[in-house]
């Protein structure tokens, strides 16, 4: 089941085995399901871990599997160091991550370091001490404005929606920046700081290659907690363009971040990537210094519309926030947060065309790919009905915003008849569509056209093709509507076009395009449609 040397040229330096890394993201409770409880779980990866190597990533990414009351999927932790009965047990885990190893994969979880469930022990110790005790002061609790105490002590807002602030029966307010039963950490505590490394010693014990740290840019906040800028809690959103919000980037997170560092550095071969939601690239940048992150998500390209001048602009604010020594660009157009790309280009086959075509795009970029789960199958969201939701942005808004359950629904496996393999039992947490019989991986696997084929053979090439090495892009001239790049040192070409008609293609021999192509050959000198990019291998006098 190893892989052979030869195939893994992306893991050639053991201790650097993330540069040019493909991870795949595993949301948990929607990959596959190995008890007929309608849940993923550990052993139902495990078991499907052969899909994976034929897919041909190189790393997991594992969404939380922890004890957890599940007011948000997971990500409200209980217990850090231990495995939620839903999902399996720790032999489970060590089991996966044995395998994984034999099949050449490396395994990295997630870390939620911003706040704990209401359930976790030391919440629930807090409630029932007083004010200003040792047992607050893990927390962010504070005492509220206006008479009596009766209103928040500061303005900040929820990024799920409403107040940030809670106030328990004492009177006192405690800070949670996304759902209520996820309070925020108080990281000026050194208690706090020791619990975060022992909680990464132990999972790092266990073998794990490193770690996804969730919302890495909140843990720090401002001792006064100055009010922030309404509009910066406007949309909901992570991140404002040109607002300065105080909930998030504070300069103290970086110390957070050199104290994880240290942990890591006496683990060789071991690395984290942080969820960063930052426009400013050099601010970006500082999280990917020497001491700090090894890798930084960059979530640009993920949120440009299909458009070639925005697209082309995202890549290089991407690629000029890690021009720092050694530090990596990473790229990524899926996740369990965001609407998949196929709904998000517009459905249908003009959705599905764009995402196909988006998929070269990333890969043919130099750094770091993370894929979410159901990507590789041209997935579109799926509108839940109401009584389905469970994503606490649904109650928190009041039921305007929907959430994103659309985007977890199970992924289908095989079959005819819904949920098609995900789970041996009729019923998955999140249902899956009964038209889905042509997503399966199953069927797509027969199809060489299929979405997944597609992704099959576009990272086979990145993994095997002398042409994908080289850090920097060359642009090329290109029409209105269109953008063409080099791989400087390796000379891949991409050519995207995302306009409505189709346009001269660049010389050279096509490996893989997105759609079909109309040329005599593969030697170039055909037109590439609209909506639809192409690699190309330079001509020999190029």
């Amino acid at each position: 089941m190893r892989r052979s040397a030869g195939i893994r040229q992306s893991a050639t330096d053991e201790d650097v085995w993330w540069r040019n890394c493909v991870f795949y993201q595993v949301y948990v409770p929607s990959f596959a399901d190995s008890t007929g409880d309608g849940i993923g779980d550990l052993r139902g990866i495990r078991a499907r871990l052969g899909y994976l190597e034929l897919l041909g990533v190189d790393a997991l990414w594992l969404t939380p599997f922890y004890p957890s009351p599940m007011a948000d999927n997971g990500y409200d932790v209980a217990d850090p160091r231990a495995v939620d009965d839903r999902f399996g047990t720790l032999d489970d885990f060590d089991a996966l991550v044995a395998e994984a190893h034999r099949y050449g994969l490396k395994v990295t979880i997630d870390l939620v370091p911003n706040h704990t469930s209401s359930a976790h022990h030391w919440f629930q110790e807090a409630l029932q001490a007083p004010p200003h005790s040792a047992e607050r002061e893990r927390y962010l609790f504070r005492d509220g404005r206006g008479p009596n105490g009766t209103e928040p002590p500061n303005n900040w807002t929820s990024v799920f929606g409403g107040p940030a602030w809670t106030r328990v029966a004492d009177g006192q307010w405690y800070l949670h920046l996304f759902d209520t039963e996820q309070p925020d950490l108080n990281w000026a505590n050194p208690e706090v700081q020791d619990d975060l490394q022992q909680t990464m010693r132990f999972w790092l014990d266990r073998g794990v290659d490193g770690f996804r740290i969730d919302v890495a840019h909140a843990m720090a906040k401002p001792p006064d907690l100055p009010d922030m800028e309404p509009a910066a809690g406007d949309s909901g959103a992570l991140v404002v363009p040109g607002v300065y919000d105080p909930r998030f980037d504070n300069d103290s997170v970086h110390d957070i971040h050199r104290m994880a560092r240290k942990v890591l550095d006496s683990y060789p071969g071991r690395m984290a990537v942080g969820e960063l939601w930052i426009l400013d690239d050099e601010r970006f940048a500082k999280y990917l210094r020497a001491d700090e992150l090894q890798l930084g998500f960059n979530f640009r390209l993920l949120t440009t519309d299909f458009d070639a001048n925005r697209i082309r602009e995202a890549i290089e604010h991407s690629l000029d926030a890690v021009r720092g020594p050694g530090a990596q660009p990473t790229w990524t157009l899926a996740n369990h947060d965001v609407g998949r790309q196929v709904s998000r280009y517009g459905d249908g086959w003009r959705g599905l065309a764009r995402a196909r075509a988006m998929a070269l795009v990333m890969l043919a970029l130099p750094g770091v790919a993370f894929l979410y789960n159901g990507e590789e199958l041209g997935l579109p969201d799926v509108h839940l009905p109401d009584e389905a939701l469970r994503d606490p942005v649904w109650e928190r808004s009041g039921h305007v915003d929907r959430g994103r359950d659309g985007c977890r629904v199970p992924l289908p496996w095989e079959g005819e008849q819904a949920p098609f393999g995900f789970s041996t039992g009729t019923r998955s947490w999140l249902p899956v569509p009964e038209d889905w019989a042509g997503l399966t991986v199953e069927t797509q696997l027969e199809d060489a056209d299929s979405v997944l084929s597609l992704y099959r053979r576009a990272l086979e090439l990145r993994r095997e093709r002398p042409e994908f090495s080289g850090e920097e892009l060359e642009w090329y001239g290109a029409p209105p509507g269109c953008f063409a790049f080099r791989r400087k040192g390796g000379g891949l070409i991409c050519a995207l076009n995302t306009s409505a008609a189709p346009v001269p293609l660049p010389p050279g021999e096509i490996l893989l395009s997105s759609g079909p192509i109309d040329s005599a050959d593969t030697s170039g000198g055909g037109e590439l449609p609209g909506e639809t990019a192409a690699w190309l291998i330079p001509a020999a006098e190029d």
